[in-house]
């Protein structure tokens, strides 16, 4: 089976097209990792007190209450549609790239099953199951690698 590896055989006004939403998205993606990063959830423990709060620990620098119901499922509803999509758009850059189809079915299909596994671990810990923060952070690591992996192999074809 092949794929037609069209992003290296593009014009250049296209290229460019191209190269810009990479740019963007990666601004937007990366702004977004950022604000994780200002919550301190980017460990198991952070991400435990980030959705259900740190109120029995009276040391804590800052107070954080446990999440409501409609704002977990505000969170993971639109996370998980806004990251998919965002999956899509880079998945079909990448099954135009000069890549393994192996490679490139790992990096379009993985990203989706850390979606959910990031999400779905996020609202289990919210159910009092701590474990899942794991799951959570293992899978949201390996989710931006994914992202990262997927955005350079475009633009290697990108600038050929």
């Amino acid at each position: 089976m092949t794929f037609p590896n069209y992003i290296a055989t593009l014009p250049k006004p296209v290229k460019m097209f191209l190269f810009a939403f990479l740019v963007a998205l990666s601004v937007g993606y990366f702004s977004g990792l950022n604000f994780v990063r200002q919550t301190e959830s980017t460990t198991p423990q952070g991400v435990i007190e980030n959705y259900n709060g740190n109120e029995d620990v009276p040391e804590a620098e800052t107070m954080k209450f446990k999440k409501g119901k409609r704002e977990m499922l505000t969170i993971i509803h639109t996370h998980i549609l806004s990251i998919s999509f965002i999956f899509f758009m880079l998945g079909i850059l990448v099954w135009g790239t000069e890549q393994s189809v192996k490679f490139k079915t790992f990096l379009t299909i993985e990203p989706f099953v850390s979606v959910l596994l990031t999400f779905g671990g996020i609202y289990m810990l919210w159910l009092g199951y701590s474990f899942f923060s794991y799951v959570a952070v293992f899978s949201g690591t390996l989710m931006t690698l994914s992202y990262v992996l997927g955005v350079f192999v475009v633009l290697k074809d990108i600038f050929k």
